[in-house]
């Protein structure tokens, strides 16, 4: 799972994702394999058009599931994640041989599944919050400095309601304060107070009482802590734990914490009241019955014909477990039930020492569009450490900058890079763009090092020969090359 960074479009943006225009945001970060491209393109568009498909024929059009095949680190994984935060769809990754059939101990098939709902929840909650970010801070804001200033006994706090009648807003040189109309400006105490409360406003935005302490109230849960993670325990229905909890009483206790720490609290705490957990809720299961995806990585290891025994036994029984759920059937979470009819499924997997002729017919009949994914060679590896938005250089790149230093890494080092990482690939095992991370880590390492102590405020410079020079010792030591590259 995956779930932060760019997040891409919302799901209601789906009318402005034609197929062309995915394919062209994966090319911001994804080098090569245009044929997985295009088909993720189509698939994702094609839930689009099914949505507005009138009248009954729009429950019997089914997606179109996936199986891209190619070998480790050409983009499977991350062809389907780009897409997900492309449509704002909930995401899951899972890897097929850590599923056991029923019976066996380890993870059901059907807990991806719970897993995608609450991502799901996740996903719509943090945006409710986002929309009601800006009145939960205001209220934050009055409840600080309540805390801060404590209202009098009888007196409501100017944050709790308007009073009646009408109000003029003043402003001097201690911040904005209040006074009733027609009324000239005194010292009363109650004065006094609102301009006290109007200049603490002023420094609490300027985030100049960060370190002030208060006492805030703290709710803390009665109920005991349970290990959710035990085998077969995934599979019950939790409703019954928060009906539980609503009739057990309420606890809290006072905490002296400093204005940062109780911001913090206090915002979470008006989030949770603006937000309507329900609708959160029904928003989440639709989101993840019409626009889910699920990315069921190393399909291949439960790929097998022989049915002996020994373990060929559970990996054709997890075959059989994964079929009801990508054929569709209905799933039981903690959030009620989820229909799994018009999710999409992509299966990935390298197929070196099976086919996907070698899962069970069913099974293979409910994932009928395949793509092959090609090994990346030494241009494809320029272009990767050059062309995407989050190229991997450039990671390296900001990592120095933040120690005062810049790294520069002329074209000819970067061409040595691809050579060297190629090379490996073809010689030791092929681990595709993942071997990019070896090869740059191990040439950085003095600089990653030394840093900031030596280099800060300098330029690092590396050519093609200070490539060679670090690393040819260990690309023409065989043992060398396979234990460190």
């Amino acid at each position: 799972m995956t779930g932060t960074a760019d997040t891409g479009p919302k799901a209601t943006d789906f009318a402005e994702l034609t197929p062309r225009q995915v394919v062209a945001e994966l090319d911001r970060y994804i080098i090569g394999q245009d044929k997985a491209k295009r088909a993720v393109a189509i698939a994702l568009r094609n839930r689009w058009r099914r949505r507005n498909v009138s009248g009954e024929l729009r429950d019997e059009i089914l997606p179109n599931n996936i199986i891209m095949i190619g070998p480790t680190g050409v983009g499977k994984t991350e062809i389907a994640r780009r897409l997900a935060r492309l449509a704002g769809a909930p995401f899951v990754k899972v890897e097929a041989s850590k599923f056991t059939e029923v019976g066996y101990v380890g993870r059901d098939v059907e807990s991806m599944i719970r897993d995608l709902v609450e991502f799901a929840v996740n996903l719509v909650r943090t945006e409710r919050e986002d929309e009601c970010r800006e009145i939960a801070a205001g209220r934050v804001e009055e409840r600080l400095l309540d805390l801060l200033l404590p209202p009098v006994a009888g007196e409501s706090s100017p944050g709790d309601a308007d009073a009646d009648g009408p109000r003029t807003f003043v402003v001097g040189t201690g911040g904005a304060r209040v006074i009733e109309d027609d009324q000239p400006p005194d010292d009363s105490p109650e004065a006094r107070r609102r301009r006290t409360r109007e200049k603490l406003r002023g420094l609490l935005r300027a985030e100049r009482l960060e370190d002030r302490e208060v006492e805030i109230d703290v709710a803390e849960s009665s109920m005991p802590v349970m290990d959710m993670s035990a085998s077969g325990m995934e599979g019950l229905d939790w409703n019954f734990m928060e009906v539980l909890q609503d009739m057990l009483p309420k606890r809290s206790r006072r905490r002296t914490v400093t204005v940062a720490e109780a911001r913090k609290y206090l915002l979470s705490e008006e989030l949770d009241r603006l937000v309507d957990i329900d609708e959160v809720v029904d928003d989440a299961l639709d989101r993840a019955e019409t626009m889910g995806i699920i990315f069921l990585d190393e399909l291949d290891k439960v790929a097998t014909k022989s049915a002996t025994g020994g373990p060929d036994v559970s990996r054709e029984g997890v075959q059989r477990d994964l079929l009801p759920i990508v054929e569709g059937s209905t799933v039981q979470t903690k959030y009620g039930f989820v229909n799994t009819d018009h999710m999409l499924f992509i299966a990935a997997g390298a197929f070196h020492l099976s086919r996907p002729s070698d899962l069970i017919p069913e099974l293979q009949g409910r994932f009928p569009i395949r793509v092959e994914l090609t090994s990346l060679d030494e241009n494809d590896f320029v272009r990767i450490l050059l062309e995407p938005k989050n190229a991997l250089l450039t990671q390296y790149q900001a990592l120095v900058a933040t120690e005062g230093a810049t790294l520069e890494l002329t074209r000819d080092a970067i061409e040595e890079v691809a050579k060297i990482a190629a090379d490996v690939n073809s010689r030791v095992e092929n681990i595709g763009a993942r071997r990019l991370h070896t090869v740059l880590t191990t040439l950085l390492d003095d600089v990653l090092f030394g840093l900031p102590e030596e280099g800060a405020g300098e330029t690092i410079h590396i050519d093609g020969n200070a490539v060679r020079e670090r690393l040819a010792h260990i690309v023409e030591d065989d043992d060398l090359r396979r234990y460190i590259l």
